[in-house]
């Protein structure tokens, strides 16, 4: 069975390689932005109207620090996303010039077939 070039790279990747796409892939969306802005809404509102019990009260120390943690963590995992996307992108383009090479040579011998023709006629 012939295998594209993205099944051949998609077939190397790791477990790991695989959770870091996915979550660059999540992270790297408007329903991730969505809803983290919505939850931070959410976290302020509660600790700021909430007469009883503040969890994380202004300057919301708790937040800040979910966020730090948040971003300690995701900063090299979409680094690695990016660096199996470059991967991907090198093999692409080798596919490509080995594609473009095998035309070269057919179109080559195309064109000494014709001229090989118009002696004949």
């Amino acid at each position: 069975m012939h295998r594209t070039w993205h099944e051949k790279h998609h077939a190397t990747l790791s477990f790991g390689g695989r959770v870091a796409d996915m979550v660059a892939n999540g992270m790297g969306s408007w329903k991730f932005i969505i809803l983290q802005t919505a939850l931070v809404i959410l976290w302020m509102g509660l600790n700021l109207v909430g007469f009883m019990f503040h969890w994380d009260v202004y300057p919301f120390i708790l937040l800040n620090l979910l966020f730090s943690t948040q971003a300690a963590y995701a900063a090299p995992i979409i680094m690695m996303s990016q660096n199996r996307q470059n991967e991907r992108d090198r093999m692409h383009a080798e596919q490509d010039y080995k594609t473009n090479k095998d035309a070269k040579h057919e179109i080559e011998a195309l064109a000494i077939m014709l001229k090989s023709l118009k002696l004949i006629n």
